[in-house]
């Protein structure tokens, strides 16, 4: 038995909680420094909290290379199972066209610049966030809204500001899932807190969007579109999140905001406006970049197609109604299988043969107090998982766009493919979490930061910040801290579904500043170097943004808004 201490350096709480941060700190200026790939300096930090968990807090070498086991399985089930089954459906879209139909479809609503990035980058960048994430949404909305017109580098921020809303609930839900499952707290209570926490931020960014596509005037002209579509928004989000399922909160939430906004502009349009008019880098061959991975066209007011896609006409004999059935169909399939998987009969039928459970073999680890620690057991979904139902949907979506199985399963080997080195990182980050988390060194840090008392409340907002900002994922930010944030909040008398929520509703104000984001904007606007430039243009409205939710926490944690905590 493997019993945890909280000031095993020297006896001194102090420099144990300095020693624990060692793996974190060194993984952060190896990418915010250094600029290191993101699975280099994953598995360079997960080494160095290993020494620290056998040199430093004795735990037995068997049970750190056990925990270090058990992070990376739970990393690559459920997290990563959600995650390549999520672009799995997105890439059938690409392969079998009706990506590129889906994005007409959106396109021909509106030639105004503002309007667009409210749909593509805010409505339609949420759904593809609530698939795929990792950088998805950002690449293909800064090239649709490049080939509407938009300068690359406007373009670039527009994307990168609208991903902040959909973050904590992106890839059907894994930030939340990924916080549950290395705290312990429950999922039902962490969802709902954080869905009482987003929707604040859910409200302005379209409001700042607009300010960055056309200033005061755009805000002036579009704010009552703006303000629909981040209300409708944040009220989805909710709704969903407190009393539906998280997986499904953003995919929901995506939908009825872009329902809203086209209900909205039949009756309503602004008084000028800012003309969507491609101007695509003769060099691009009039299309989108490479970088996007897809063909993109917008259509003008004229009804010309300024930038052709890849396959004219593909779907012209279908009716335009039954193009747009058919191009939302993997989305609406999404929902229903999701549906049914909470109807009550089959919930219990998945939740009786769906699941299993077992301890994971070689932990026997207590906590100072001598109880046992969390995490030991280990929870396997297989039949009920949000990736199992994904692929279900992606099954479903194959028969519906006619997908051959070859084709089928080469689109899942890209998938493989393209996220190997995701994969890696992911495994790397949730192995170090739970290496942190069962040595002991985690519990050391929350103990020392809660020697700030309530003022934690102000701290643990921006510690979900520094967390996404730096790892570029609000899951990765989610399991490296998300234990801290529950220490610390239990020692400082805070609630700790309040704090750990914080960690992931705060956080997603930092992926606009993420090395990793910013390096795939600029790489699908086509403008390389130019980093420095977005982040000096974006800096500002991330602090803003992370101040004003600050207070919204911190007041969540007094009896001002206390009664929002459930």
């Amino acid at each position: 038995m493997y019993q945890q201490t909280l000031d095993p350096i020297g006896g001194s709480l102090g420099w144990s909680a300095v020693i624990a941060a060692v793996p974190l700190l060194a993984m952060f200026v190896m990418l915010g420094v250094f600029r290191w790939k993101a699975h280099r300096a994953a598995l360079i930090a997960l080494a160095l909290a290993v020494c620290a968990a056998i040199v430093g807090w004795q735990m037995p070498i068997g049970q750190a290379a056990s925990a270090t086991a058990e992070g990376a399985f739970y990393g690559l089930f459920p997290i990563l199972w959600i995650l390549v089954n999520a672009l799995f459906v997105y890439k059938l879209t690409v392969v079998s066209g009706w990506f590129e139909e889906l994005g007409r479809v959106i396109r021909s609503i509106s030639d105004d610049q503002r309007i667009l990035a409210i749909l593509i980058a805010f409505c339609f960048g949420a759904l593809l966030e609530s698939l795929a994430g990792f950088g998805a949404p950002v690449a293909i909305s800064a090239a649709m809204l490049l080939a509407a017109g938009m300068k690359p580098l406007k373009a670039a921020c527009t994307s990168l500001l609208a991903n902040t809303a959909p973050v904590a609930f992106g890839a059907l839900g894994a930030p939340i899932l990924a916080l549950a499952g290395v705290t312990g707290l429950p999922l039902d209570d962490l969802s709902a807190m954080a869905g009482r926490q987003t929707p604040f931020i859910a409200a302005i960014i379209p409001l700042v969007m607009v300010f960055l596509v056309d200033g005061r005037r755009g805000v002036r002209q579009t704010w009552p579109v703006a303000l629909v579509a981040g209300l409708v928004f944040g009220f989805a989000q909710f709704l969903t999140a407190n009393y539906f399922t998280v997986e499904l909160t953003d995919v929901v939430a995506a939908i009825v905001t872009v329902i809203a906004v086209l209900g909205m502009l039949k009756f309503w349009s602004p008084a000028e406006t800012l003309a969507a008019t491609p101007d695509v880098p003769a060099r691009d061959g009039g299309r989108a970049p490479v970088g996007a991975g897809i063909g993109v066209g917008i259509t003008t007011g004229s009804g010309a197609d300024t930038t052709a896609p890849t396959s004219p006409g593909r779907f012209d004999h279908y009716g335009r109604g039954r193009r747009a059935v058919y191009a939302l169909a993997p989305y609406v399939t999404i929902i229903a299988i999701f549906s049914l998987a909470q109807v009550p009969v089959v919930k219990s039928w998945l939740a009786d043969v769906g699941t299993v459970a077992f301890a994971w073999p070689g932990l026997d680890i207590v906590d100072p107090d001598g109880n046992a620690v969390g995490a030991q057991t280990f929870k396997l979904d297989h039949l009920r998982a949000t990736g199992t139902l994904l692929l279900l949907s992606a099954v479903v979506t194959t028969v519906i766009y006619g997908i051959g199985i070859r084709e089928a399963l080469r689109a899942y080997w890209d998938t493989l493919v393209q996220l190997r080195w995701t994969i890696v990182t992911v495994t790397a980050v949730l192995a170090l979490a739970f290496v942190m988390n069962l040595s002991g060194q985690t519990g050391s840090l929350g103990m020392a930061l809660a020697s700030t008392g309530g003022l934690f409340a102000i701290l643990s907002p921006v510690i979900g910040w520094i967390g996404v900002a730096i790892t570029g994922s609000d899951t990765s930010s989610n399991s490296l801290f998300g234990v801290m944030q529950m220490t610390a909040a239990q020692q400082a008398g805070l609630d700790p579904v309040l704090m750990a929520s914080a960690n992931s509703s705060a956080g997603v104000l930092g992926k606009m500043l993420s090395p990793q984001n910013l390096s795939v904007a600029v790489a699908a606007v086509g403008l390389p170097g130019s980093e420095g430039a977005i982040l000096r243009k974006l800096v500002g409205w991330s602090l803003g943004l992370l101040a004003f939710l600050t207070i919204i926490i911190y007041l969540q944690s007094t009896p001002v808004l206390g009664w929002m905590v459930p």
